[in-house]
């Protein structure tokens, strides 16, 4: 019998979190379809694998059995299929980047620069990715190492390194009210209409709602960007449909007319870092991007710094 990996990765993360709507979100689908899924799972296999109550998902014994050989299975899986696509970048002497919006920045073209002159004949294949990715590909094996923004989920299971913090700004309207202001409090914000990612992205969606840094005040969602994409978001804010906590250097990639950047005081800063897989440290190639990515590190004015 053949089994699909992904139903056998949405039925283990319910086995680990006992709960549909907390495995939704670490896997960035909608509960109705992880449902759906776990169903398919139990139809395939012709057992029953949770007993469902208003306390959560409790393993049957068959799904008990399956939980504690799955994650194995799926970790040699996802092994074999990232040194597979490892060789056959390394044989054709190509190093992948992923990287969120924003996250790949001005000092990108001197770390690309310092890596293909110290691997002369390799090349740095950037790929871009959406926030519905927040690993940028390293979680498929499809990128090697990647560019993001701290914290992200799955961030645990990866090796990371900071490259620099910046200040969480502002994005609205250029017609809002408080487009005028210069820094606008954080406070002022909390009445706002926001827009948001999916709400799929869980705990990620809501650090960049800063949902933790406002005393209990709820937020308000102005409208949603669900394809991940930064022109999706920006024409929402042009829209007015709501505003968006952005970092700093989205003032200088994404300035475009009808939409006004501030600083915000009272909020926490943003960091970027560069990630790479566990088992890829011992691969020379990936270690000197790394090495390359903390050596041209952009200078960070004192107030920025952690």
């Amino acid at each position: 019998m053949d089994v699909d990996t992904r139903l056998l990765r949405y039925f283990a993360a319910v086995a680990a979190e006992g709960n549909l709507t907390r495995a939704a979100e670490r896997l960035f689908v909608s509960q109705p379809a992880l449902t759906k899924q776990i169903k398919q799972l139990e139809s395939q296999l012709g057992v029953r694998l949770f007993t469902r109550s208003r306390a959560g998902m409790t393993p049957t014994a068959a799904g008990q059995a399956l939980a504690e050989r799955v994650p194995a299975v799926l970790a040699g899986f996802d092994q074999a299929l990232r040194e597979a696509k490892s060789a056959a970048s390394r044989a054709a002497r190509v190093l992948r980047v992923g990287f969120l919006a924003g996250a790949a920045n001005e000092a990108t073209q001197q770390i690309i620069a310092a890596f293909t002159r110290h691997r002369p004949g390799w090349q740095v294949e950037m790929r871009a990715s959406s926030w519905l990715d927040p690993t940028a590909g390293l979680a498929s094996g499809d990128t090697d190492a990647a560019l993001l923004r701290l914290p992200f989920p799955g961030q645990e299971a990866l090796r990371t390194q900071v490259l620099f913090t910046e200040p969480r700004w502002v994005a609205l309207p250029a017609t809002h009210p408080l487009a005028g202001r210069d820094p606008i409090s954080f406070r002022d914000l909390w009445d706002e209409p926001f827009v948001a990612a999916p709400a799929e992205t869980g705990w990620w969606r809501d650090w960049w709602l800063a949902a933790g840094e406002r005393e209990g005040h709820p937020v308000r969602i102005g409208a949603v960007t669900e394809t991940g994409q930064p022109d999706d978001w920006l024409t929402a804010i042009a829209n007015g449909h709501g505003v968006a906590l952005a970092p700093q250097s989205a003032a200088r990639y994404y300035a475009r007319p009808g939409i006004t950047y501030r600083p915000v005081t009272g909020i926490s800063p943003s960091q970027v870092g560069v990630a790479w897989p566990p088992d890829a440290d011992t691969n020379p190639v990936i270690c000197d991007f790394v090495r390359c990515c903390l050596d041209n590190r952009p200078p960070q004015s004192p107030e920025n710094r952690t």
